[in-house]
């Protein structure tokens, strides 16, 4: 079944409607886990997580949709991750959680830390997963980091010219982002599934365009490292040793630079791929359970 998905507005970006789904109903007794989702991905990425006794068990997990991602929706038609983490602080308000956890997969890691930035009263302590606090740099790239500005600039110019109602994305972009994020051994139930799930999220032209954005900011996004003095709040951060398209050796030279979080620590999963949420969720889980222990 589907994850049921509910709707909130906020005043940014000239009025949103932002789409998220709690796995239970919520609990004010409990912390709350906000679940970030990876590129062109949307709530369902957090399937794992939402069937997890234990981890529903120690919080509330509140999987909320990045701009151009999923049903979320903004009346103005540019966005950035900024934005996102903005956004996603005022789902909060309106919910009237006042402090919560951040776990973001991949550009949900950098919009984690955006969020702890911004709003270091609300954000209690982030778990990056399989990301990178760089921009698309020489430097990661030597790191052996994968080239974002080659994986993303076809597909910028492709979505460039507007499209018909019938358009979907196409098969061969969907099939890039799940060999990048699950690896070559994607089952063929999930690769059906998200081919599915790309084709209900983008469809027509503003579906174009949204996907367009959302790639053009993977590629052109602000690095943080002279930012990351500002994270105030204790880090886990997971990184699998398979991850084709952020690497180990750059997660440990980044986590060092969290030189005022309270405890900043990097766990490396063995086989990990790149989201790490979905193939490797049991190290995921376990990790956020013992984090909120820790730290809630």
């Amino acid at each position: 079944m589907p994850i049921e998905r509910q709707t909130v507005s906020v005043p940014h970006l000239g009025g949103s409607t932002v789409a998220f789904a709690f796995a239970r109903d919520y609990d004010p007794g409990k912390p709350t886990l906000v679940l970030v989702n990876s590129f062109s991905t949307s709530v369902e990425l957090y399937r794992p997580q939402f069937a997890d006794e234990a981890l529903t068990g120690a919080a509330n997990l509140l999987a909320i949709e990045l701009y151009g991602h999923g049903d979320t929706r903004a009346t103005w038609r540019q966005f950035t991750y900024w934005d996102s983490a903005v956004a996603n602080l005022q789902v909060l308000d309106a919910l009237g959680i006042r402090r919560a956890f951040v776990l973001g997969t991949s550009q949900g890691g950098w919009v984690a830390a955006r969020m702890a930035m911004l709003a270091p009263d609300v954000v209690a302590g982030i778990l990056p997963l399989g990301t990178s606090m760089d921009d698309e740099s020489e430097r990661s790239r030597r790191l052996g980091c994968w080239d974002g500005v080659a994986f993303c600039t076809p597909a910028i110019d492709d979505l460039a010219t507007p499209v018909g109602d019938d358009w979907v994305v196409p098969t061969e972009f969907v099939d890039a982002v799940l060999g990048a994020g699950f690896g070559a051994d994607t089952s063929d139930d999930e690769r059906a599934f998200w081919h599915a799930e790309h084709q209900r999220n983008y469809r027509g032209d503003d579906g174009r365009h949204r996907l367009r954005v959302a790639s053009i900011n993977l590629r052109d996004r602000d690095g943080l490292h002279a930012r990351l003095d500002d994270v105030r709040c204790p880090v886990r951060w997971l990184q699998g040793t398979a991850d084709e398209v952020y690497s180990v050796a750059n997660a440990k030279e980044e986590i060092r630079l969290f030189v005022n979080s309270p405890q900043a620590e990097l766990q490396v999963v063995e086989g990990g791929q790149h989201f790490l949420s979905s193939t490797h969720a049991k190290d995921v889980n376990a990790a956020s359970v013992e984090f909120l222990e820790r730290w809630a």
